[in-house]
C-alpha cells in the first residue's frame, strides 16, 4: 500500500494570507492616520500643556482602536470573498456584508463620533479655562477656581447630553423603536417633577450656588458647621474634605449656612496677651516691627496684600491684657503667613523685653 500522504494546505492559503495582510495593513494605516489627525486637533485646541497630555494620549489610543476595528470590519469581508473564502456565521455572506456596511459601520461610526465629540468638547472647555486664568495674580487665582467649577459642571452636562443622544440614534439604526423610550422618559420626568421634590430642590439650589459664585472648587468653606476644602460642586451635592481627610457630601437643598473663607482675600487674626507691668505701646511697636520684617521676606511677602494692622487692646482680665492684630493675605495663605507671624512676634517680644504672661498663684496669709 502507498504511504499516507502528508497533510496539505488548502489551495487558497496564499490568497487568504494576502487578504488578512491587506486588511491589517489598510486598517493599521487608517488607525495611524486617525490617531495623528486627532492628536493634531487636540494640540491645536489645548496647546502644549503637559498636564493635559495623559488625556490626549488616552483619546488618541481609543480613536486608533475604534478606527482599526471599523476599517477592519469594512475590508475583511470583501477581501476574504475575493480570496474565495466562504465565511459562514449562520447567514449568507451577502447578508453579513450588507448588515456590516448598512448598520454595523454606521453604529461604530456613531459611537466614534460621540466619543470624539465628547472629548473635543471637554478639550475646548479646558482650553477656555486656561485662557481665563492666564494671569498669575490674585484675581487670576480667583478666576481659576471659578473657571474650574463651571468647566467641570459643563463637561458633565455635555457628556450626558452627547451620549444620551448617541444611544438614541444608535437604537434607531438597530431598528429599535425609541418611541416607548421617549415616552417612558417623559413619564419618568413627570414623576420626578411630582415625586422627587427634594431632588429638584437640590438641583435648583446647586444652579444658584454655581451661578452666584458663592463657592468654588478649591475654596475653604464652612457648610452647615462643617469646615473643609471644596473638592466637588455638583448640581445635586457639594463635597467637602476636612483637615483630617474626612469627606462630607452635603445636598445643595440642605445647605442652611455657607461661609467662604477664601474668596478674593483673607485675614489672619492673631491675639497676644501681655503682662500688666509691661508697656502696651512697646508691645505694639515690637509686633509692627515683626510684621514689617515679614512683608520684606521674599518667601512670605508675595502672599501679603496689606501690612499688619493693629486692632487694639481687645480684652482685660485678671491676669493679662490682650492685644489683637490682623494681616491681609491671598486666599489659602492666611494660615501659612499667620503661623510665621506668630513666631516672629514672639521673638520680637522677647527681644524688646515684653513678657508673655504665665500661670500665677496668689497666696494670702492671715494671722489669727
Amino acid at each position: 500500500m502507498p504511504a499516507a500522504s502528508a497533510a496539505t494546505l488548502p489551495a487558497n492559503t496564499l490568497e487568504v494570507t494576502l487578504a488578512i495582510a491587506l486588511t491589517v495593513l489598510v486598517a493599521g494605516a487608517a488607525a495611524l492616520l486617525a490617531g495623528s489627525l486627532t492628536r493634531r486637533l487636540l494640540r491645536s485646541i489645548e496647546g502644549d500643556r503637559i498636564h493635559l497630555q495623559p488625556i490626549a494620549d488616552a483619546t488618541v489610543r481609543i480613536v486608533r482602536r475604534l478606527t482599526l476595528a471599523i476599517v477592519a470590519l469594512m475590508v475583511i469581508f470583501p477581501a476574504l470573498d475575493f480570496a474565495g473564502v466562504d465565511v459562514r456565521v449562520g447567514l449568507s455572506n451577502d447578508d453579513v456584508v450588507e448588515w456590516a456596511f448598512r448598520t454595523g459601520i454606521r453604529v461604530a461610526m456613531l459611537a466614534l463620533l460621540a466619543f470624539a465629540t465628547n472629548r473635543f468638547a471637554a478639550s475646548v472647555i479646558r482650553r477656555a479655562e486656561g485662557e481665563v486664568v492666564a494671569t498669575g495674580d490674585a484675581r487670576g487665582f480667583e478666576r481659576r477656581k471659578r473657571a474650574q467649577t463651571l468647566g467641570a459642571t459643563f463637561r458633565r452636562f455635555l457628556s450626558v447630553l452627547i451620549w444620551s443622544t448617541a444611544v438614541l440614534v444608535i437604537l434607531r439604526e438597530l431598528d429599535v423603536d425609541i418611541t416607548p423610550v421617549l415616552t417612558g422618559a417623559g413619564i419618568i420626568g413627570l414623576a420626578v417633577g411630582f415625586g422627587a421634590q427634594t431632588l429638584v430642590k437640590d438641583i435648583i439650589s446647586g444652579i444658584f450656588v454655581i451661578a452666584e459664585d458663592q463657592v468654588r472648587v478649591g475654596d475653604i468653606a464652612i457648610v452647615n458647621g462643617v469646615e473643609g476644602t471644596v473638592e466637588e460642586i455638583n448640581l445635586r451635592t457639594i463635597v467637602l474634605r476636612t483637615l483630617e481627610g474626612v469627606v462630607y457630601t452635603i445636598s445643595n437643598g440642605d445647605i442652611r449656612t455657607l461661609a467662604n473663607r477664601s474668596k478674593d482675600f483673607a485675614y489672619y487674626v492673631v491675639s497676644f496677651g501681655i503682662d500688666y507691668d509691661d508697656d502696651a505701646d512697646a508691645a505694639v511697636a515690637a509686633a509692627m516691627e515683626a510684621g514689617a520684617e515679614l512683608v520684606q521676606d521674599p518667601a512670605f511677602g508675595p502672599f501679603i496684600l496689606e501690612p499688619l494692622e493693629v486692632l487694639g487692646m481687645d480684652e482685660l482680665n485678671a491676669t493679662q491684657a490682650t492685644l489683637r492684630f490682623r494681616i491681609k493675605t491671598l486666599p489659602h495663605k492666611q494660615w501659612e503667613v499667620g503661623r510665621e507671624l506668630r513666631r516672629r512676634i514672639k521673638r520680637a517680644f522677647k527681644a524688646h523685653g515684653v513678657r508673655l504672661p504665665g500661670p500665677k498663684l496668689d497666696i494670702t496669709l492671715r494671722n489669727g
